[in-house]
């Protein structure tokens, strides 16, 4: 469903804040992974999201998704094979629209426009029945302000809109970071739900070792702007945040520098 195939990604080149950030960077994703992505700061891992996402154009290397050669399309042509949530619960939504209209918005993504009527009483009850499955009491407040919502009710529906069309990719830029644990344990449970539900391959990059081990079935560790881990299936299942520390030390050479990492 995603192959980087040797990316590369240097900013700011020929200054003296010149930084590599991808360095020949390669990863598949078959269809249905849910793949978690753990390093330290400046690991290259929302570079790599944002070259996925077609922020900016990479210097070298292809991406591919779902068998399409996507390395050359810009940010807005990407968006109909993507879903993406960020680490800002206020950045996926509009704040002065109602939660209908954020939904009837993301239900209509890649669509043609018209002049009929915008949100019909067959969508308002399906618009209700999806909200329901978080668990939230969002289905019955169909007409409030986003902006009313709390952080984590705003991330919640946030991650509901970015699935709603099914996406070939959905990616997850630690959108738990910015809550509190209990809200945030809440949005990865309904993570876990939506993601197994529609099979939906996924990359959740997250700062907590915990989360990373505990969801998914493939776990990714970068260091550098390359990936220096790939544990999956029965050893990923059977790994500790110890074994976990151990691995990275192995192949890096050097202790993980990031307490919030292993604290959670």
């Amino acid at each position: 469903m995603l192959q980087l195939n040797s990316i590369y990604k240097t900013f700011n080149a020929g200054t003296v804040n010149e930084k590599m950030a991808l360095k020949g960077l390669s990863l598949t994703l078959e269809d249905g992974d849910f793949v978690t992505v753990i390093g330290g700061n400046g690991a290259g891992k929302s570079t790599m999201l944002n070259a996925i996402a077609g922020v900016w154009p990479v210097d070298a290397g292809t991406i591919m998704i779902d068998g399409a050669d996507v390395t050359k399309l810009p940010e807005y042509k990407r968006a109909k094979f993507l879903g993406r949530v960020f680490q800002d619960p206020m950045t996926g939504t509009a704040a002065t629209m109602e939660i209908e209209e954020n939904l009837a918005l993301a239900m209509r993504r890649g669509d043609s426009r018209t002049l009929r009527r915008g949100i019909k009483d067959k969508e308002r009850q399906q618009y209700r029945s999806m909200l329901s499955t978080l668990g939230l009491g969002l289905e019955n407040r169909l007409t409030s302000k986003v902006g009313l919502l709390s952080g984590g009710q705003r991330q919640a529906l946030t991650l509901l809109m970015a699935t709603l069309k099914k996406p070939k990719l959905l990616l997850l830029d630690e959108h738990t970071a910015a809550l509190d644990p209990k809200t945030a344990a809440k949005v990865l449970e309904t993570t876990d739900m939506i993601v197994n539900r529609d099979r939906l391959t996924t990359l959740m990059i997250t700062h907590n070792m915990k989360d990373a081990i505990a969801h998914g079935n493939r776990l990714i560790m970068m260091m550098d702007g390359n990936i220096i881990l790939d544990i999956r299936g029965e050893e990923k299942k059977r790994l500790t945040v110890s074994d976990l520390l151990h691995k990275f030390e192995e192949a890096s050479g050097e202790e993980f520098a990031s307490d919030k990492a292993i604290l959670g």
